[in-house]
């Protein structure tokens, strides 16, 4: 598993490569709207075909699936998510971030989550504990009194149901952020930046790169499909944050730890 980690690795950060190209030259490409509020960029695509080619690759035959490009889940798969959080990467937010995670029957075991403008990388495998830059790093929380978190906001969730979310956790005395870029919101509560994400309404190339980095950093994570759909949640964080939103989010409580 660490020499298909230090693969990813590489892969993701020719990624970033190619994707800080695209961003200094934001003003020029060619993006389209998928849906309200919801963007594809040429860098998106571009950056997914460098991922799939290098996995071809790395890993020849295994299945690959990507969020622009498509392609079918089976028993164990790579999969990409390119840019995520294409909005803010056309109005030129730094908060944007390319993941890749690997998942066997279902849970994620393996990921990868680039900050190009940050110039950071995290990846975790299953028994590596996180790893940035390179480097084995422990989740540190220097200012453990400043509560922050973050809710995933995403284009096709119900605004009423996030905000009642949202509200719930301020009342229980969280500060509630919204970066619109899940895999960053994963990546900085495993850093310890925050004490968790929070989000009702997902996507499996969204989430399984920065499970891994969330899970490998000691906290505690839950996937799970909303009722009646098979569409993915996620709830990551400390044991303090996940007891306020097992009272705001019954459907937490209920699952167990992936």
């Amino acid at each position: 598993m660490n020499e298909r980690l230090d693969l990813a690795v590489r892969i993701v950060k020719e990624a970033a490569a190619l994707a800080l190209v695209f961003f200094g030259a934001r003003e020029t490409i060619e993006a389209r709207t998928k849906g309200f509020q919801d963007f594809v960029s040429e860098a998106d695509t571009a950056v997914e075909r460098l991922v799939r080619d290098r996995l071809a690759a790395s890993f020849p035959g295994e299945t690959v699936l990507g969020e622009e490009m498509g392609g079918v889940a089976d028993d164990a798969y790579w999969i990409i998510d390119p840019i995520d959080g294409t909005a803010n990467f056309l109005r030129g937010s730094p908060l944007w971030g390319i993941s890749l995670g690997f998942v066997r029957a279902g849970r994620p075991g393996l990921g990868v989550v680039a900050i190009p403008v940050l110039n950071d990388i995290y990846a975790a495998a299953d028994g590596t504990g996180l790893i940035l830059n390179g480097a084995p790093v422990s989740r540190h929380v220097p200012f453990e009194a400043v509560q922050v978190m973050s809710v995933g906001d995403s284009a096709a969730a119900d605004a009423a149901e996030v905000a009642g979310l949202v509200v719930g956790l301020r009342h229980a005395g969280w500060v509630v952020e919204s970066l619109r870029s899940t895999s960053i919101g994963l990546a900085f509560a495993a850093r310890g930046i925050f004490d968790g994400h929070l989000q009702k309404l997902t996507t499996m190339w969204d989430i399984a790169g920065g499970v891994v980095l969330a899970r490998e950093a000691g906290l505690d994570v839950r996937i799970g499909e909303r009722a009646d759909s098979d569409i993915p949640w996620v709830a990551a964080g400390t044991p303090s944050l996940m007891a306020a939103a097992e009272d705001l989010w019954s459907e937490i409580a209920r699952e167990s730890t992936n």
